[in-house]
């Protein structure tokens, strides 16, 4: 038996499920201790149903997922509206170091993603989706680049980049705080600060009002259409691959730098952060909820080994690379912490994992400036070309 649910009950199912994992997450505090999104769980709780109702023949779901692309369209506008490139003027020269670690680390995970599927015997691309777009770009990319590979005929792309992703963000919270104490303690370090501040780099914020918000909305609005249609006029003049969502977010953060010189109120974050929040998860839900486990099984075990060699060398570059680049401090280590999270999984991996540091052995205010403006918009002007060049080469 087929149940075939339409367009608006998709999106009602992918809304349903992102609020139960929101439940769930609030209810397990494992889930919370590794910042699993709402999403991924409910998500992936009705993907793991579907799988086993279709095993056992008692029936088989099919869902219209033709709106996804639109939600995840508008979440990557939103991230290209939030890289304001005056923030690097506020992290100076150590946030530089920082951006420029997270664009070689991006290069870096591509190239043992798509080694270590050479030496399985897969496609070089399914190798890619457990390198730099399901750890450094998270669940989004996952589920973004994933439907992109998919579309270009190569099977189980999604589940395995949404797969690697959950367990980097796993291994992120895991890792970040044995390796930043084991600095700690080889080196002596300690905070050079006696108060803990956690300083943000967002400016005072207005209530959200319906102007405001239609502001916000032109602007994304504007962006997704011209994205777009540059990203196809690109590819058909090229015949390089640059989805619409990639371009859509390079001119977001092109119309973002150019507002903020001609009227820097224009921009209202807290919208803009709401709108992102909203798109984000139910793109993510409707992607999670529409994997077919059952084609992934033969990849698991490649899959884990890539993982697996990710977090070892995230761990070793942190280490003798990132923390002497960095200035061999305390400030230093900490920012590891944050590094190891948000390489593996996400920007909340890496301010959950800073936070347990600086609980524990004395605040870092350079590492709350830096950490959060690389780790949540900056990342992807080096991340995003890294992937799309990496697909171009092996498509």
């Amino acid at each position: 038996m087929t149940l075939a649910l339409n367009q608006v009950t998709t999106i009602f199912l992918a809304v349903a499920l992102l609020v139960l994992g929101t439940f769930l997450v609030k209810k397990a505090s494992f889930l919370q201790k590794f910042c699993i999104p709402a999403p991924v769980v409910g998500g992936l709780l009705f993907a793991v149903i579907a799988t086993a109702l279709k095993a056992t023949g008692i029936l088989q779901i099919t869902l219209d997922t033709s709106l996804q692309s639109l939600f995840m369209l508008t979440f990557f506008t939103t991230v290209g509206l939030g890289a304001s490139f005056k923030l690097i003027k506020l992290g100076g020269k150590l946030l530089v170091i920082y951006w420029l670690a997270c664009g070689f680390l991006a290069l870096a995970q591509n190239v043992i993603g798509v080694s270590l599927a050479s030496v399985f015997g897969i496609h070089p691309l399914i190798g890619m989706m457990a390198g730099a777009v399901s750890m450094e770009g998270g669940h989004g990319a996952a589920g973004a680049f994933g439907q992109t590979l998919e579309d270009m005929g190569i099977q189980s792309a999604l589940a395995i980049g949404i797969a690697a992703a959950t367990f980097g963000l796993v291994a992120g919270g895991l890792v970040g705080g044995p390796t930043v104490k084991y600095l700690i303690t080889k080196y002596d370090l300690k905070p050079t600060e006696t108060e803990t501040v956690v300083e943000t780099v967002e400016e005072k914020v207005q209530p959200i009002t319906s102007n405001t918000f239609f502001i916000q909305v032109l602007l994304i609005t504007f962006c997704m259409a011209l994205g777009t249609y540059l990203g196809e006029l690109f590819s058909t003049a090229t015949g390089f691959v640059l989805p619409g969502y990639v371009g859509a977010m390079f001119v977001a953060v092109i119309v973002r730098n150019i507002v903020d010189k001609l009227n820097p109120k224009a921009i209202d974050m807290k919208s803009i952060n709401l709108i992102s929040d909203v798109t984000l998860g139910i793109f993510l839900s409707m992607a999670l909820m529409s994997i077919k486990l059952w084609e992934v099984a033969d990849l698991a075990l490649p899959m884990l080994v890539i993982v697996f060699v990710q977090v070892v060398f995230i761990v070793l570059f942190g280490i003798f690379v990132l923390f002497r680049l960095l200035g061999k401090n305390y400030d230093a280590a900490v920012m590891v912490a944050g590094f190891t999270g948000h390489g593996l999984g996400a920007t909340p991996n890496a301010m959950a994992n800073m936070a347990a540091v600086t609980g524990r052995f004395g605040p870092s205010r350079k590492a709350y400036l830096v950490v959060p403006i690389v780790g949540a918009f900056l990342i992807d002007v080096f991340a995003m070309p890294i992937i799309i060049t990496t697909i171009n080469l092996f498509k």
